[in-house]
């Protein structure tokens, strides 16, 4: 199975086939959104990070899906920091079919090159999505890469993650959430965080908490 996932047809293929479902899956559920006052900075201009565990990620096409029918994000661009590894280049097919842009790196492969792609974005006003843990673990865990990042860009990070009733839950390192269509789910966003450029190490605390709160509090709005 793992010579199979190594051509490229094969992994274009199955790319695609994830992309679908997840599409009809995400699309067909009743979603609602906690937290919409946090995400003020997402509507309007300038840099922000929106942290999720990697558990939640496949979850979280939804907030664009939500949010783009705002006006406010009208052109407003968004981007997903994910790995070099194969797994990772399928991840950034799957996404670009809801519309979001890849940057390929992370901490243990292209993370010089993660880094600067990921401020170039942020730079010219863009969101930039990450996930903390990602992408071997520990399960919850924050790397410090997500506030260096921040510091570095004078963005806040906003905290957030989601859940949905019907689901499968993967024997994976993090325990992925796979959505199942028709049911109900529900975004969280927490409060932003502000990290300062300097003594941002004391922030990566502060930024797990809020990355645990805002999973527990999907796991309960939806039972």
């Amino acid at each position: 199975m793992k010579r199979l996932l190594r051509g490229v047809a094969v992994r274009r293929a199955l790319a695609w086939l994830l992309g679908v479902y997840l599409g009809v899956a995400l699309r067909t559920t009743r979603w609602t959104v906690q937290g919409e006052a946090h995400l003020a900075p997402f509507l309007a201009e300038g840099p922000l990070i929106v942290a999720v565990w990697h558990e939640r990620l496949a979850l979280m096409p939804a907030l664009w899906l939500r949010a783009r029918r705002r006006t406010e994000v009208r052109g407003r661009r968004v981007f997903l920091l994910v790995s070099r590894h194969r797994d990772g280049q399928l991840l950034g097919t799957i996404l670009r079919r809801f519309g979001l842009g890849v940057v390929l790196g992370s901490s243990t492969r292209g993370a010089v090159a993660g880094l600067k792609g990921s401020l170039d974005r942020l730079a010219g006003g863009a969101v930039v999505g990450i996930t903390p843990d990602g992408p071997q673990g520990p399960a919850r865990v924050c790397a410090p890469g997500v506030a260096a990042l921040a510091a570095l860009a004078g963005a806040p990070v906003l905290p957030c993650a989601a859940q949905i009733g019907w689901r499968v839950t993967l024997r994976s390192w993090d325990r992925m959430v796979l959505p199942l269509p028709f049911g109900r789910g529900v975004v969280v966003c927490g409060p932003p965080i502000a990290v300062p450029r300097a003594g941002w190490q004391a922030c990566l605390p502060a930024i797990g908490a809020a990355l645990d709160a805002a999973a527990a509090e999907a796991d309960r709005a939806v039972g």
